[in-house]
């Protein structure tokens, strides 16, 4: 396979949803697989060295260091059950198109495989499929809020 193709079919697999791709061509056999928890890390660090500079600057202050405190101790608080995560970083949409019926409600009963919501990535939409059957107990993103990969977006029970 030629550079060129080669070439083409990297910039391919950045540019679309898809995490992995195989070729084969004759006897020559290619895998290009993309990690989104490798893209993601490097913002989460850029995110996190501002505000150690930040929080070192103003020492004579201990009210700015408590006040993200009270952030982290909301996580916990979430319902217990079954988190359904983000698997790609994109915008969380609820139903398939602006005013329409959502997806899911509180209180919904899925099914394992059901379309519980829509990440869009790169122009493209990714229906997400619920992972266990029973009840939405949480939602916990809002229509049109991006999303990190990882991030947990339902409770089922």
């Amino acid at each position: 396979m030629d550079l060129r193709k080669l070439k083409t079919l990297i910039d391919l697999v950045s540019e679309s949803g898809i995490c992995e791709l195989e070729i084969t061509e004759g006897e020559g056999k290619v895998r290009i697989v993309k990690n989104p928890a490798a893209v993601a890390m490097p913002v989460a660090t850029a995110l996190q060295a501002p505000m150690t500079v930040a929080g070192s600057a103003p020492a004579a202050t201990p009210t700015v260091a408590a006040a993200p405190a009270p952030a982290p101790a909301e996580p916990a608080a979430a319902p217990t059950g079954h988190v359904v995560k983000s698997p790609m970083v994109g915008s969380f949409y609820r139903a398939a198109q602006p005013g329409a019926e959502p997806f899911v409600n509180v209180g919904s009963e899925v099914k394992e495989g059901q379309t519980i919501c829509i990440i869009e990535a790169m122009k493209l939409l990714n229906e997400i499929e619920a992972d266990k059957a029973g009840t939405i107990k949480a939602i916990l993103v809002e229509n049109g809020q991006p999303v990190e990969y990882g991030q947990p977006l339902f409770v089922i029970e």
